[in-house]
Order: C-alpha cells, then structure tokens, then sequence
C-alpha cells in the first residue's frame, strides 16, 4: 500500500493519547511502510522517539501538512501487526474497554523478533587416512588438542561444534587455526528453537490415529459438512470425562488440515501443553507447535515465525497462542472451555471465548468449544440455538463413571474425627497402597479468601443482600475481625459462636498442600508422595517432571490444587480424595456454585479411566448443597437447571450481563469520589435503560501497594447497553482530565474485586 501520510497508534496506554496520530511519510519509506508496521516516530513537545503502530495508510492530510511530523524509521526487528490484528485488536478495545494499544499488544504475543539459533558442524576435509597421519603429527609436536579432534574427524567426518568445544575440550583459538590450515570446514545453519521435548520426533509413527465411535463419527462428519459448505459456526461439545473428545478433536484438525487450512487449539493450563503436546505430535509430528509463557523469549520468537511462514499447521497453547499468526485458520478448538483461566485478568479483560468468535469471523473460521462441565454462558446459548451442541454420554473404554462417596465432616466431627481426612478416605487409601494402585488427593483451596463456616453444622455466613458468602477482614482500627460482602460492601461483626446451633467450631479454614502432604507421610510412612502446587512448579520443566514421575509409577499419591484435576489421564489411578469441598463452594462470589460443580465433577473424573474401577469421595460440611449432589451423580443437565434459576433471580450472567467497574487512587477519598461520580452517571440513566448499579464499596482487596480500590457494578439484560455505558463512561473520564487516579472495566467479571 502507498500513500503520503500513516494514521499512528502511540506505544503509550493512556485515555489522553488513545487515538490516531497523522505523520508524513519520507519518500525513501513509501514503498516499503506496510500497515501493521512498527515505527518509530518524535512525539510531544520535546519530540522524544517512541514506538507506535501504523493502522492506516492514506494520500489525505487530516491537518495542515506544514504542522505534520515525519516518521524517524521502521522500527528494527519488531514485530509488525497484520490486518486482521488490527481489526481484531479494534474489536478488543471497543468491547472491553482498553486504549487502543493495549489491546494491540495484546493479539501480538511476541513483540520482539530475535536472531535464529545457529548451530555450527566441523567438517574435515581430508580422508580418514589422511585425518589419522594428521593426528599423529600434531601429537609428536605436543599440539594435543588438534590432535584429538583430528582423531575424532578421522572416524565421524562431522562434528556438531558443541561436542568438540565441549566433550573434546577443544578451543575456538584451535579450531581456526585447522580451519585456516585447510583441514577443517566451519559450516553454519540457522535452527528454530524448539519447545518440542527431545526425542518426541523418534515417537511421531503417525501413533495418534485412532478409529472413532459411531457418535465421534457423525460429529466429525456434521461439522466437517458445514465446513465444506461454507458455513462457518461455533459448536459446543459436551462429553463427559473420558468420552474421547481429544479424539473428535484431532481427527476434525486433521480433516481440516487436508483442506489446506490450519489449527489453533487452546488449553487452559500451561501443565497440560506438555501432555497434550505428546498426543497431537504421535500424530502430527512437526506441524504441532505450542505457545507459552514458560518458553524463553527466543522460542517463542520462532513458533511465532514457523507460523507466519507457513511452516507448522497447529498451535497448542494456553489463551495467548489465540494470537498465532495463522494465514490459513480454519479452525479453533477451546479445550475445557468453562475455565476462569481463559479470562485475562489484566487490562484488556478480554474472554478468549468471545476473542475466539470474533477471530473465526474475520477469518473464516470455525470454532469447537469442549468440555465435560460446559459454562452457563455456553451451555445457555446452545440452549437457545445460537451455537450448535454435541453431546457424548459415554466413556471412550465402555468403563463406568467413578462411584462416589459424599462424605458429610459435620457427622465426623460429632463421632469423633478431627482428622483432615474422613474414616472412608483414609481406609480407601491404605486399600490402593496394598493393592500397587495411586490415589490423588486434591485440595480446593479456589475461595480461599476467607470465608467463616461452622464444622459442627455446615452454617456459613452470608450477605442478606447478595446471597454469597461473606469474606472475613481485620477489622485495621481495632484489630478484631469482620465480615464483608465483596458485591455490596456490607459488614458485620466476626462470629464468636454459631447463629445455627451454637457451636464454637466456627472460623476459616487454614489447611494446605504441604501440611496434608506431611499428614500423609505420618499415617503412611511406605507411601511414596508427590505434590504439586504452585511452590514445586516454579522451574520452567517441574510440571512435566512431576506428571512424568507420577505416570511412570514413581509415586503412590500425587497431592495438589487445581492443577492436577484437568484433563489428566492415568491409568493406574482408582481413587480420588477431594477435601474441602465447601472451598470454592463458600467464595464471596456468584459463581461459586457453578466453579465448585465443575471442579468436583473434573476431579472425579480422574478416577478409574482404564479397566480398574475407580472410587471418588468428596468431603464436605454441606453435603445437601446441589453443586455437590450433582456433581457426585455427574448430572451436569440438573445442575445447569438449579443454577441457571437462581443466575435468573438475581439477574448474574448468563441471564444478564454484568459489568465491573474499578477506581484506583492513591488517595482514598478521591477514589471514593470518582467512583461516586461514575456510579450517579450511570444512575442517571437508570429509567431509559433499566440499568441496576450495587456499590460503590471497597473491593475485596482495598489497597495493593498503597493503591485504594473501589468497585462498582452495573447490571443490564443487554451486552450492547453495558457497552454503551462503557463508552459514557470513559468520555467522563476523558473529558474531565483525570490524572491520578485510573478505571479498570471488566464485563461479567470471573471474581469478585
């Protein structure tokens, strides 16, 4: 494209400065200056040189052309932003609320583009004969090393240069020297870093083909008609654990590969890239990359270059590989789509759900959401029609679903147990350790804000305004504690004694992975325990380490969160313990009913995935809650029933949408103010568009690093009014000059603030 001018957007997110800035063109840059492009540009008074992005390149001046600044240069080794990013990073901005460059960094998952890597082999240039006469000459005049890489030359013609530096000791002073003699050739070639673990290309024998059920078969071929057709729709695949939607899912990649297109697979956690790497690679080999914050900057520099050359079909990877530069996307595939962790939870507070559609629609694409316990906002909209819903109803084995023991502590604490563990968990334990089977024992600690229960009757306190669970605080005037909803901000005073029955045994609970760890230790010394939480995963290869260690039968109980509870499959596990149930399920949060189902109901499914039955048991001080009664029968349909009339009542997503609104300041007083001041504007439209705004209050964390927060939140059936209100709301902002103080707008936030 030429033209005379470019439209800028500045590498500054500030509300001031979030619009196109017009700069000339110098002749020498006409021809090569492409939309998307990185620039550098002089910028403000002191023309100081910063970074922008050129999104639109035109032959018409917005100003006087004499006022116009010129562009310095094309920035060296950035990456540029291609059409689409734009368009999409366009999307971002206006349905999120963000400036336009921090939703422009955000579909650019790599910024910098780094030099390859490049490897150097020693070739010897004479015959063995020669090499070995050599060798004997340089041994005579003491020249040792030159001598023992002549040797070595003499029996392999190539030696990777790492080897020879490295195992022979041999210098890069000496290795010239032979080189300039005329015996050695230095050859160099640049190489992709690659993430793929060593070895994984030996295994890659087309293993990953599997023959496919009746049901996969006709989901496969229904999707696959669509695609041929033309039509391009999103569809929800809801199967239970172990019913083979990876299957469905790599035999549509492959379909869709065939013609010509290419693939982008997201998961939610950066511990599953490495064992769902494996599977895809047994069956695509080097077409497969992934994407992820663990890789060094270099890697991902060279996933994110295969991809935009053409050179790999797959990207695998947690929400940011959504933003792999596919020319071809023909399809998107959300593994486990109902996980928080697809929500970023910093500005823009984008859904990759949502990202995904839109992406597909610019693209021509199609997307597959999957997933044994489907979100509301999913679920909901095929149920309405406007995505389409697959179901598998059964394990891929023929295998019968785990049977499951809810096991009530209320009752264990009155007969005597005062133990983390109940009577049941403990006994089934010792049972997997002498018959050779593993066990995981999953803590929930998702809630673990500080929510008050009762143990001898399962009471918990709750906001009268908000039905969710109230958050306990340290009261910072007096010391002593209170409790306090995150929704509205009222408060009470702490519980000294339950308001239920009168028991004392009411507070927080204060367990963790270590100390059940050391419990287990205690009770079953010959066991052989493996964690895994957020402390033991801090080194870049811990996760696949600890994975590799429990699925060779290296350990008898693996211990953790959240993260071992998803998408994982071992053979040899029989048996489940999941403790604190009441965890997720007491969170200050809408969702918590709907988190505790889906994790109790992913945990479970870990157990008996082979031909060994499996045994789950779920230990809760509120076994009659409906998230753990349908979740023990795995009976998603009758959870989204219960939960979706109580989302409908109280006007939560997905019955309405709900929009978040953040003030921060240093100063107290003038956060308050300002939140006041957003919260009346959007009252001020209460009667034209039947909006419900709760708050402003203090948000559940109400200072990070003397930064105060009050939040806000505003109701509406309609996204496309909340959105609206966005835009009145950041024109405030804009128009009246805030300085200090900054907003942060999340639609139908994924926690409490």
């Amino acid at each position: 494209m030429t033209g005379r001018f470019a439209n800028i957007i500045v590498d500054i997110s500030h509300e001031n400065v979030d619009r196109p800035f017009q700069y000339i063109i110098p002749e020498e840059m006409r021809e090569r200056l492409c939309v998307g492009n990185a620039v550098m540009i002089p910028f403000g008074k002191g023309n100081k040189l910063i970074k922008g992005y050129v999104i639109e390149i035109t032959d018409t001046a917005q100003y006087d052309e004499g006022k116009l600044k010129k562009i310095e240069s094309i920035a060296e080794g950035a990456i540029s932003a291609r059409s689409d990013a734009i368009r999409l990073a366009y999307w971002i901005k206006q349905n999120y609320g963000s400036t336009m460059i921090a939703a422009l960094k955000t579909v650019l998952p790599v910024k910098q583009k780094l030099k390859q890597r490049v490897e150097k082999t020693i070739c010897c240039l004479t015959d063995a004969d020669e090499a070995r006469r050599l060798s004997d000459e340089f041994e005579k005049k003491h020249q040792k090393a030159k001598a023992r890489l002549m040797r070595e030359l003499s029996v392999s013609s190539e030696l990777p240069q790492s080897i020879v530096t490295g195992k022979l000791n041999v210098t890069a002073q000496t290795i010239r020297s032979l080189e300039q003699a005329g015996h050695i050739e230095v050859k160099q070639e640049s190489v992709y870093r690659t993430p793929i673990p060593k070895g994984a290309a030996e295994g890659h024998r087309n293993g990953g083909v599997k023959i496919l059920s009746e049901r996969q078969s006709a989901i496969v071929d229904d999707i696959m008609n669509d695609f041929k057709a033309g039509a391009r729709r999103t569809y929800l695949l809801h199967g239970v654990t172990g019913s083979g939607k990876t299957e469905v899912y790599m035999e549509l990649i492959a379909r869709v590969i065939a013609e010509g297109k290419q693939a982008i697979v997201l998961i939610p956690e950066i511990a599953l890239t490495y064992q769902t790497l494996m599977r895809f690679y047994a069956r695509f080999g080097e077409r497969v990359s992934v994407m992820n914050s663990r890789l060094s900057q270099g890697e991902r520099s060279d996933q994110f270059e295969r991809a935009e050359k053409g050179e790999t079909d797959i990207m695998i990877g947690p929400r940011s590989a959504l933003f792999t530069p596919f020319e071809r996307l023909g399809l998107v595939i959300i593994d486990e789509e109902h996980e928080p962790s697809y929500k970023s939870d910093s500005m823009p507070k984008y859904h990759a759900r949502e990202v995904a559609e839109e992406l597909c629609r610019i693209k021509g694409a199609s997307l597959l959401l999957g997933s044994a316990t489907p979100s509301l906002e999913a679920y909901y909209r095929a149920q309405n029609g406007s995505i389409k819903l697959y179901e598998l109803n059964e394990r891929l084995a023929g295998g019968e679903l785990a049977k499951v023991y809810v096991e009530d502590l209320r009752r264990e604490l009155r007969e005597g147990n005062r133990s983390i563990f109940s009577r049941r968990l403990h006994a089934l334990i010792g049972d997997r350790l002498k018959k050779g089977e593993q066990s995981m024992i999953f803590l929930n600690r998702r809630g673990y804000a500080g929510f008050v229960s009762c143990r001898a009757c399962g009471y918990v306190a709750k906001c009268p305004h908000c039905d969710v669970s109230l958050s306990e605080h340290a009261n910072k005037y007096n010391g002593t504690s209170i409790l306090k909803c995150h929704y509205c901000g009222y408060e009470t005073q702490q519980i000294k004694a339950c308001p239920k029955c009168g028991s004392k045994y009411i507070s927080g609970f204060r367990a963790g992975t270590q100390q059940i760890e050391e419990l287990l230790h205690k009770l079953f010394p010959a066991a052989r325990v493996l964690r895994m939480d957020a402390d033991t995963t801090r080194s870049k290869d811990s996760y696949e380490q600890i994975l590799s260690k429990f699925a060779n039968e290296e350990a008898d109980i693996l211990v953790g969160t959240q993260m071992i509870v998803k998408g994982h499959d071992f053979a040899k596990v029989t048996l489940v313990g999941i403790l604190a149930a009441d965890m997720s399920l007491n969170a200050g949060d809408y969702r918590a009913g709907e988190r505790t189902f889906q994790l109790l109901t992913q945990a479970a499914g870990r157990a008996g995935r082979s031909a060994l039955a499996g045994e789950v048991v779920i230990q809760t001080y509120q076994p009659e809650h409906y998230a753990v009664t349908h979740a023990a029968k795995q009976d998603y349909k009758g959870f989204y029933e219960e939960e979706m009339s109580y989302r409908s009542l109280m006007h939560y997503p997905p019955a309405a949408h709900m929009m978040a609104v953040l003030v921060m300041s240093a100063d107290e007083l003038e956060a308050k103010r300002r939140a006041a001041e957003l919260a009346d504007a959007a009252r001020a439209r209460l009667s034209s568009w039947k909006l419900s705004v709760i708050g402003p209050s203090q948000a559940a964390v109400g200072r990070i690093n003397d930064i105060y927060r009050i939040v806000f939140y505003i109701k509406h059936s309609e996204y496309g009014a909340l959105v609206e209100i966005k835009d009145m709301l950041e024109n405030i902002i804009a128009c009246k000059g805030w300085g200090k103080e900054s907003v942060q707008l999340d639609f139908n936030p994924m926690n409490t603030y």
